[in-house]
């Protein structure tokens, strides 16, 4: 065989197996991750080779459980590798655990890892939860994202009251697993603050005095049950509405007018229906009496032929019939 061919197979033999070495270095370097060993025992983490490997054959990845066992080792937080990964296993957020120990740790604020896991398992923000427990948040009351920018309501004497509340609250990790969330807390405050001023004989008495809204609202409790702590109610603003008790009045009022209009009406249609039965019933009559008078010349006749009645008894009559017609005349009436 000529010897350029040999040198040209040598070459291929050596990029082959370059190729080959790279693909066995990665393979070896991805189970194997050397530089996160190293990174694990200069940090003082008690960690193995064997382990590593174990977390890449289970589909964990190292640097997600190695970096927080890392950052709470140097914070002084007590977790174990099988507690991480168990963790991750379930579906957690084992970074945002961690960070959430190492802050409770620092602000001397009691949250163990079972805890911690358990509210990251329930969707909630651990971490925000232990920011939000040592800085409190401040909610609005009504809550101006709904639409609402006031709670409305109207004391004994019928004027209303337009207040703006400002709760201030803090999580209560105890709770947060199962608790109500911050609507709950906005609701019932404002259902509190509508049964103060409704309880208050006049409006003047909670303008003079505005705190008693959120004295009596505090004495109710409103936080239990709920992921939240109480701390304070301020109100930030009272400004008087429409005078509701005038403005029911006056629509009673009408209404009562209304409804003695249409009694009135009613009466007025029964009046005139009356008005018409008597009338028919005088035309009735009318006409029984012209129906009765038709029947005098009969009776005449029949008295003229039996010799009952002579011819001065029927002049008699007729001076009697024409005296009172003239009488009538005189008196200003129609003679019939």
């Amino acid at each position: 065989m000529p010897d350029f061919l040999k040198d040209i197979d040598m070459s291929v033999i050596s990029i082959f197996v370059v190729i080959i070495g790279i693909i066995i270095l990665s393979i070896v370097f991805y189970f194997v991750p050397v530089k996160l060993y190293l990174a694990a025992r200069f940090s003082g983490v008690s960690i193995s080779l064997v382990s590593l490997i174990g977390m890449r054959l289970r589909r964990i990845s190292p640097p997600d459980i190695v970096n927080p066992l890392i950052n709470a080792y140097q914070s002084g937080v007590p977790v174990t590798r099988q507690q991480l990964e168990s963790h991750y296993l379930s579906g957690g957020n084992v970074a945002l655990v961690v960070n959430a120990l190492i802050a409770a740790n620092k602000a001397r604020i009691p949250l163990d890892f079972d805890r911690a896991r358990a509210i990251d398992l329930a969707g909630r923000n651990v971490f925000e939860a232990v920011r939000m427990s040592v800085e409190p948040r401040v909610i609005d009351c009504p809550d101006p994202r709904k639409g609402r920018d006031t709670i409305d309501g109207i004391a004994k004497d019928g004027i209303q009251l337009k207040v703006k509340a400002r709760v201030t609250v803090r999580a209560n990790l105890e709770r947060l697993v199962g608790g109500a969330t911050e609507e709950t807390i906005i609701a019932r405050v404002g259902e509190g603050i509508v049964t103060t001023i409704g309880s208050a004989e006049s409006h003047k008495r909670v303008l003079e005095n505005p705190d008693l809204i959120s004295k009596r609202v505090l004495e109710r409790g409103l936080d239990s049950g709920t992921a939240f702590e109480i701390l304070s109610i301020d109100i930030a603003d009272v400004d008087v509405g429409a005078n509701i008790g005038a403005n029911l009045q006056i629509a009673q009022a009408d209404a009562d007018k209304q409804i003695a209009q249409a009694k009135a009406e009613e009466r007025r249609a029964l009046a005139v229906a009356r008005e018409q039965e008597m009338r028919a019933l005088e035309q009735e009559m009318r006409a029984r009496v012209v129906e009765a008078e038709s029947e005098i010349p009969k009776a005449m006749a029949e008295a003229f032929r039996k010799g009952n009645m002579g011819i001065m008894d029927y002049y008699r009559m007729q001076n009697i019939k024409s005296d009172t017609e003239m009488r009538a005349r005189i008196a200003g009436e129609e003679p019939r």
